[in-house]
Protein backbone atom coordinates (compact mmCIF):
# COMPACT_ATOMS: atom_id res chain seq x y z
CA UNK A 1 0.00 0.00 0.00
CA UNK A 2 1.10 3.87 -0.50
CA UNK A 3 2.30 5.93 1.54
CA UNK A 4 -0.59 7.42 3.31
CA UNK A 5 -1.00 10.61 1.07
CA UNK A 6 -1.46 7.41 -1.61
CA UNK A 7 -5.54 7.99 -0.38
CA UNK A 8 -6.19 11.11 -2.13
CA UNK A 9 -9.17 10.05 -3.67
CA UNK A 10 -11.75 11.84 -1.42
CA UNK A 11 -12.91 14.77 -3.77
CA UNK A 12 -15.40 13.46 -6.45
CA UNK A 13 -13.70 13.37 -9.53
CA UNK A 14 -15.20 13.98 -12.78
CA UNK A 15 -14.31 11.71 -16.08
CA UNK A 16 -11.99 14.31 -18.27
CA UNK A 17 -13.32 15.46 -21.07
CA UNK A 18 -10.94 13.60 -23.53
CA UNK A 19 -13.67 10.41 -22.37
CA UNK A 20 -15.92 11.81 -23.95
CA UNK A 21 -14.23 13.07 -27.19
CA UNK A 22 -14.71 11.97 -30.56
CA UNK A 23 -18.44 12.81 -31.37
CA UNK A 24 -21.87 11.11 -31.04
CA UNK A 25 -20.94 7.92 -33.01
CA UNK A 26 -17.45 7.74 -30.59
CA UNK A 27 -19.66 7.97 -27.54
CA UNK A 28 -22.18 5.97 -28.86
CA UNK A 29 -19.70 3.14 -29.57
CA UNK A 30 -17.71 3.76 -26.28
CA UNK A 31 -21.13 3.44 -24.35
CA UNK A 32 -21.67 -0.29 -26.15
CA UNK A 33 -18.27 -1.40 -25.01
CA UNK A 34 -18.41 0.07 -21.32
CA UNK A 35 -21.99 -1.95 -21.07
CA UNK A 36 -20.35 -5.04 -22.20
CA UNK A 37 -17.16 -5.23 -20.99
CA UNK A 38 -17.80 -3.53 -17.31
CA UNK A 39 -21.33 -3.39 -16.12
CA UNK A 40 -22.73 -6.88 -17.09
CA UNK A 41 -23.45 -9.05 -14.62
CA UNK A 42 -21.02 -11.98 -13.78
CA UNK A 43 -21.76 -15.13 -16.45
CA UNK A 44 -20.06 -17.41 -13.44
CA UNK A 45 -18.94 -16.83 -9.77
CA UNK A 46 -16.52 -19.65 -8.58
CA UNK A 47 -14.48 -18.27 -5.95
CA UNK A 48 -10.94 -17.32 -6.07
CA UNK A 49 -8.69 -19.93 -3.97
CA UNK A 50 -5.87 -19.88 -2.13
CA UNK A 51 -3.42 -20.55 -5.31
CA UNK A 52 -4.76 -17.72 -7.32
CA UNK A 53 -3.10 -14.94 -4.45
CA UNK A 54 0.19 -16.84 -4.30
CA UNK A 55 1.87 -15.44 -7.22
CA UNK A 56 4.35 -12.07 -7.52
CA UNK A 57 2.55 -9.45 -7.02
CA UNK A 58 2.60 -7.39 -9.75
CA UNK A 59 1.29 -10.67 -11.65
CA UNK A 60 -1.53 -10.68 -9.54
CA UNK A 61 -2.40 -6.91 -9.86
CA UNK A 62 -2.89 -7.79 -12.94
CA UNK A 63 -4.71 -11.01 -12.41
CA UNK A 64 -7.13 -9.26 -10.23
CA UNK A 65 -8.67 -6.74 -12.88
CA UNK A 66 -12.40 -8.14 -13.99
CA UNK A 67 -12.90 -10.04 -11.18
CA UNK A 68 -16.30 -9.57 -9.12
CA UNK A 69 -15.57 -8.18 -4.77
CA UNK A 70 -18.33 -9.60 -3.22
CA UNK A 71 -19.09 -8.26 0.47
CA UNK A 72 -21.54 -10.28 2.54
CA UNK A 73 -22.99 -8.16 5.66
CA UNK A 74 -24.27 -8.91 8.74
CA UNK A 75 -27.66 -9.19 7.44
CA UNK A 76 -27.27 -11.24 4.48
CA UNK A 77 -27.12 -8.41 2.36
CA UNK A 78 -24.76 -9.12 -0.61
CA UNK A 79 -22.95 -6.25 -2.64
CA UNK A 80 -20.96 -7.22 -5.86
CA UNK A 81 -18.88 -4.80 -7.85
CA UNK A 82 -16.23 -5.54 -10.60
CA UNK A 83 -12.35 -4.42 -9.35
CA UNK A 84 -11.31 -2.29 -12.78
CA UNK A 85 -7.73 -0.67 -11.44
CA UNK A 86 -4.73 -1.80 -8.85
CA UNK A 87 -1.71 -0.51 -7.50
CA UNK A 88 1.56 -3.11 -6.64
CA UNK A 89 3.52 -2.44 -3.34
CA UNK A 90 5.85 -4.75 -3.88
CA UNK A 91 7.67 -4.54 -0.16
CA UNK A 92 10.96 -4.37 1.27
CA UNK A 93 12.79 -2.50 -1.95
CA UNK A 94 9.87 -0.30 -2.30
CA UNK A 95 9.62 2.83 -0.51
CA UNK A 96 6.18 2.97 -1.68
CA UNK A 97 5.43 0.64 0.59
CA UNK A 98 4.71 0.32 4.42
CA UNK A 99 6.77 -2.55 4.58
CA UNK A 100 10.15 -0.34 2.64
CA UNK A 101 13.20 -1.81 4.38
CA UNK A 102 11.47 -4.90 5.97
CA UNK A 103 9.54 -2.63 8.12
CA UNK A 104 7.12 -5.09 10.25
CA UNK A 105 4.48 -3.68 12.60
CA UNK A 106 1.31 -4.27 14.01
CA UNK A 107 -0.31 -1.61 11.44
CA UNK A 108 1.31 -3.72 8.38
CA UNK A 109 1.26 -7.41 9.54
CA UNK A 110 -1.06 -8.87 6.99
CA UNK A 111 1.39 -7.77 4.30
CA UNK A 112 3.80 -10.58 5.85
CA UNK A 113 0.33 -13.25 6.27
CA UNK A 114 -0.30 -15.44 3.73
CA UNK A 115 -0.99 -14.80 0.25
CA UNK A 116 -5.09 -13.59 0.14
CA UNK A 117 -4.63 -11.70 3.20
CA UNK A 118 -6.78 -8.35 3.59
CA UNK A 119 -4.56 -5.51 4.72
CA UNK A 120 -7.09 -2.86 5.28
CA UNK A 121 -5.54 0.71 6.96
CA UNK A 122 -6.85 4.29 7.64
CA UNK A 123 -5.90 7.24 6.07
CA UNK A 124 -5.76 10.70 7.53
CA UNK A 125 -7.53 8.98 10.12
CA UNK A 126 -10.76 8.48 8.42
CA UNK A 127 -10.23 7.01 5.32
CA UNK A 128 -9.88 3.08 4.26
CA UNK A 129 -7.73 1.49 1.82
CA UNK A 130 -8.05 -2.22 1.17
CA UNK A 131 -5.00 -4.43 -0.19
CA UNK A 132 -4.70 -8.04 -0.93
CA UNK A 133 -1.44 -9.62 0.21
CA UNK A 134 0.36 -11.57 -2.22
CA UNK A 135 3.56 -13.91 -2.82
CA UNK A 136 6.81 -11.72 -1.65
CA UNK A 137 7.66 -11.02 2.24
CA UNK A 138 5.67 -7.08 2.96
CA UNK A 139 4.19 -7.15 -0.76
CA UNK A 140 0.18 -6.46 -1.31
CA UNK A 141 -1.71 -4.60 -3.61
CA UNK A 142 -4.22 -2.11 -3.82
CA UNK A 143 -7.54 -2.15 -5.24
CA UNK A 144 -8.29 1.20 -6.86
CA UNK A 145 -11.04 1.36 -8.50
CA UNK A 146 -14.18 -1.30 -9.46
CA UNK A 147 -17.59 -1.01 -11.12
CA UNK A 148 -20.48 -1.59 -8.88
CA UNK A 149 -22.97 -4.44 -9.97
CA UNK A 150 -24.85 -5.70 -7.08
CA UNK A 151 -26.47 -3.35 -3.87
CA UNK A 152 -26.25 -0.56 -5.87
CA UNK A 153 -28.69 1.99 -3.35
CA UNK A 154 -27.18 0.58 -0.58
CA UNK A 155 -23.82 1.63 -1.68
CA UNK A 156 -24.97 5.02 -2.73
CA UNK A 157 -26.57 5.26 1.20
CA UNK A 158 -22.91 3.87 2.23
CA UNK A 159 -21.18 6.61 0.14
CA UNK A 160 -23.51 9.23 1.63
CA UNK A 161 -22.84 9.01 4.69
CA UNK A 162 -20.40 11.54 5.23
CA UNK A 163 -22.59 13.52 2.19
CA UNK A 164 -24.60 16.20 2.88
CA UNK A 165 -26.73 14.86 -0.37
CA UNK A 166 -27.15 11.64 1.55
CA UNK A 167 -25.31 10.34 -2.23
CA UNK A 168 -28.47 11.20 -4.01
CA UNK A 169 -26.09 13.48 -6.56
CA UNK A 170 -23.55 10.44 -6.63
CA UNK A 171 -23.33 9.22 -10.38
CA UNK A 172 -23.07 5.33 -10.89
CA UNK A 173 -19.02 5.52 -11.41
CA UNK A 174 -18.32 7.66 -8.94
CA UNK A 175 -19.62 5.04 -6.13
CA UNK A 176 -16.54 3.31 -6.30
CA UNK A 177 -14.04 5.20 -8.17
CA UNK A 178 -10.90 5.71 -5.50
CA UNK A 179 -9.82 3.10 -2.62
CA UNK A 180 -11.42 4.97 0.30
CA UNK A 181 -14.50 5.38 -1.75
CA UNK A 182 -14.34 1.52 -3.01
CA UNK A 183 -14.10 0.46 0.59
CA UNK A 184 -16.87 2.99 1.92
CA UNK A 185 -19.28 1.64 -0.62
CA UNK A 186 -18.48 -2.02 0.14
CA UNK A 187 -18.63 -1.49 4.00
CA UNK A 188 -14.88 -2.56 4.18
CA UNK A 189 -13.71 -0.87 7.30
CA UNK A 190 -10.24 -1.78 9.38
CA UNK A 191 -12.00 -3.12 12.40
CA UNK A 192 -14.28 -6.03 10.63
CA UNK A 193 -12.04 -7.17 7.62
CA UNK A 194 -8.47 -6.44 8.50
CA UNK A 195 -6.50 -9.83 8.34
CA UNK A 196 -9.29 -11.38 6.94
CA UNK A 197 -8.23 -14.54 4.33
CA UNK A 198 -10.50 -13.99 1.65
CA UNK A 199 -10.24 -18.16 -0.18
CA UNK A 200 -12.13 -18.82 3.38
CA UNK A 201 -13.70 -15.91 4.30
CA UNK A 202 -17.65 -15.47 4.35
CA UNK A 203 -17.87 -11.81 4.54
CA UNK A 204 -15.47 -10.73 1.86
CA UNK A 205 -14.16 -12.70 -0.97
CA UNK A 206 -13.23 -12.47 -4.60
CA UNK A 207 -15.39 -14.28 -7.71
CA UNK A 208 -13.83 -15.39 -11.08
CA UNK A 209 -15.62 -13.95 -13.78
CA UNK A 210 -15.56 -16.39 -17.22
CA UNK A 211 -12.47 -18.81 -17.47
CA UNK A 212 -9.75 -16.56 -18.19
CA UNK A 213 -7.94 -13.51 -17.43
CA UNK A 214 -8.16 -9.61 -18.93
CA UNK A 215 -6.10 -10.01 -22.15
CA UNK A 216 -2.58 -7.61 -21.83
CA UNK A 217 -4.14 -5.63 -24.59
CA UNK A 218 -6.76 -4.91 -22.23
CA UNK A 219 -4.88 -3.39 -19.86
CA UNK A 220 -3.58 0.13 -19.30
CA UNK A 221 -0.13 0.11 -17.14
CA UNK A 222 0.44 3.99 -15.66
CA UNK A 223 2.17 5.09 -12.53
CA UNK A 224 0.48 4.70 -8.88
CA UNK A 225 -0.98 8.28 -7.78
CA UNK A 226 -0.42 10.26 -4.77
CA UNK A 227 3.24 8.40 -3.34
CA UNK A 228 5.12 11.27 -4.83
CA UNK A 229 6.54 11.37 -0.94
CA UNK A 230 8.26 8.31 -1.67
CA UNK A 231 10.79 9.94 -4.64
CA UNK A 232 10.87 10.98 -8.15
CA UNK A 233 12.22 6.70 -8.88
CA UNK A 234 9.45 5.10 -6.82
CA UNK A 235 6.83 7.23 -8.13
CA UNK A 236 7.97 7.03 -11.48
CA UNK A 237 7.59 3.25 -11.32
CA UNK A 238 5.20 1.72 -14.09
CA UNK A 239 2.81 -0.27 -11.17
CA UNK A 240 -0.22 0.44 -11.85
CA UNK A 241 -2.71 -1.51 -13.98
CA UNK A 242 -6.78 -0.32 -14.81
CA UNK A 243 -9.10 -1.19 -18.05
CA UNK A 244 -8.83 0.53 -21.12
CA UNK A 245 -11.87 2.59 -21.91
CA UNK A 246 -13.04 2.55 -18.14
CA UNK A 247 -14.61 5.44 -16.42
CA UNK A 248 -14.19 4.35 -12.93
CA UNK A 249 -10.89 4.44 -12.82
CA UNK A 250 -9.86 6.79 -10.35
CA UNK A 251 -7.51 8.67 -12.44
CA UNK A 252 -6.65 7.84 -16.05
CA UNK A 253 -3.06 8.53 -18.20
CA UNK A 254 -4.07 9.47 -21.55
CA UNK A 255 -0.59 8.83 -23.14
CA UNK A 256 -0.74 4.99 -21.45
CA UNK A 257 -4.58 4.40 -22.68
CA UNK A 258 -2.87 5.77 -26.56
CA UNK A 259 -0.37 3.09 -25.87
CA UNK A 260 -2.52 0.38 -24.74
CA UNK A 261 -4.74 1.62 -27.63
CA UNK A 262 -1.85 1.01 -30.34
CA UNK A 263 -0.91 -2.27 -28.50
CA UNK A 264 -4.14 -3.56 -29.30
CA UNK A 265 -5.04 -2.44 -32.67
CA UNK A 266 -1.44 -4.17 -33.57
CA UNK A 267 -2.63 -7.31 -31.42
CA UNK A 268 -5.75 -7.43 -34.01
CA UNK A 269 -3.51 -6.87 -37.18
CA UNK A 270 -0.90 -9.32 -36.08
CA UNK A 271 -4.17 -11.87 -35.17
CA UNK A 272 -5.54 -11.31 -39.03
CA UNK A 273 -2.92 -11.96 -40.71
CA UNK A 274 -2.77 -15.60 -39.35
CA UNK A 275 -3.28 -18.04 -41.81
CA UNK A 276 -6.41 -19.75 -40.97
CA UNK A 277 -6.74 -23.52 -38.50
CA UNK A 278 -7.06 -26.48 -40.71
Amino acid sequence: PPCDDGCSDVDERQPSSASGSGGPAANKRRAAIEVSRFWNEPTSTPRLSRRFYGVDCQVLAKRLLGKILVRRLADGTVLKCRVVETECYLGCDDQASHSYNGRRTERNEPMFMDPGTAYVYVAYGMYHCFNISSEGDGAAVLLRSAVPLQGVDLMRRLRGARRKDAGRKLKLFELCNGPSKLCLAMNITKESLNKEFLPDSQALWLERDGDGDVPPEEIVVSRRVGIEGAGRESAAKPLRFYLRDCDCVSVRDRVAETRAATAAQQQQVVAALQPPVP
